[in-house]
């Protein structure tokens, strides 16, 4: 099937459409992008990655940030209330998608100079503004019908950096090669295979569990937020197009943040390709368990929320060896 998508040299496809972009390739209304590439033969074969049936879930909890959520986000609130005379009890969530583990959806991030999302999709669309009817185009709950299932990689790119004795800092705004992530894969010896489900641990939990309240206010009070990632570069375009159908890491952005770029890749892997960005994972069991047993594939399992409409969604996500 890696042989049915276009060379990352041949993008964009819309040669009027912004920069790298992909659309049109499954159709001017698709919703689905790159999740496109988990077909079911791709889906059936992931399956032979369960061996033990052992599960390691890789959802933060959704209060974890507490009240000093990154980025200005709301913090998750939870009313548990009984519903007298009988001994019930029912709950109400009230919380910001994005403020623990996430998958950015379509509806996110658009291409910032030109002013559009996935497939051309405006602001209008989404808002109802300017005589445009609104819709619920891009929204997550189209991811909801099939879940994100499939073949998962962890690169484990923390431990790696660890054992080659390379400094990191998780909460500046360094970056993460592309080169580094092959790397990474070969001391593994992690095959990746056309439609794998990337996820990337950077190190940040573990920086982040590190820090008292103290700093992680110091931290959030910064402009521009800053983080380690996955650096804006054609060669890490090219790696993640020519290979995934999502890709997801630990920490608040993915990507280097702030770009180092004229463009984020945000704006290419959701807008331009309908790429899935997964982000605030929480790897640290799974890093344990993978090196635990030396294999860093399994299958994934993860079910966003099924909103029509949604920007973002929990990815409640599982990893099954």
């Amino acid at each position: 099937m890696a042989d049915k998508i276009p060379k990352f040299s041949d993008l964009p496809l819309d040669k009027n459409g912004p920069h790298h972009n992909a659309w049109g390739l499954y159709g001017k209304d698709d919703e689905l992008g790159t999740l496109n590439r988990l077909s079911n033969s791709i889906v059936k074969s992931a399956a032979s990655e369960i061996k033990t049936g052992t599960r390691i879930n890789i959802d933060w909890p959704l209060d974890a940030q507490g009240d000093l959520p990154f980025f200005g986000r709301q913090q998750f609130h939870k009313e548990v209330y009984q519903k007298p005379p009988r001994i019930v009890n029912d709950d109400v969530w009230t919380f910001n998608t994005q403020s623990s583990s996430q998958w950015d959806g379509l509806r996110h991030f658009g291409y910032q100079k030109e002013e559009k999302f996935y497939n051309g999709v405006t602001l209008d669309h989404i808002h109802g503004t300017n005589g445009v009817e609104k819709s619920n185009v891009n929204g997550i709950g189209a991811w909801a019908d099939q879940g994100i299932c499939g073949r998962g990689i962890l690169l484990d790119y923390h431990e790696w950096r660890l054992k080659q004795g390379r400094p990191h800092s998780a909460f500046e705004a360094g970056h993460i090669s592309a080169d580094d992530l092959k790397a990474v894969a070969k001391d593994q010896g992690t095959e990746i295979k056309f439609g794998d489900i990337l996820i990337i641990r950077s190190g940040y939990m573990a920086a982040y569990n590190a820090l008292s309240r103290a700093e992680i206010e110091k931290m959030r009070a910064k402009t521009p937020l800053t983080f380690t990632g996955i650096e804006q570069s054609d060669e890490m375009m090219e790696f993640l197009w020519t290979s995934f159908s999502a890709a997801g890491g630990d920490h608040p952005s993915l990507e280097a943040w702030p770009t180092q770029k004229e463009y984020a890749l945000h704006e290419v892997l959701l807008a331009g390709w309908g790429m899935p960005i997964g982000e605030l994972f929480d790897l640290e069991k799974l890093g344990e368990h993978c090196k635990r047993v030396g294999r860093w594939s399994f299958f994934l399992v993860s079910k966003p929320v099924n909103v029509p409409g949604g920007v973002a969604s929990p990815p409640n996500g599982v990893a099954i060896f």
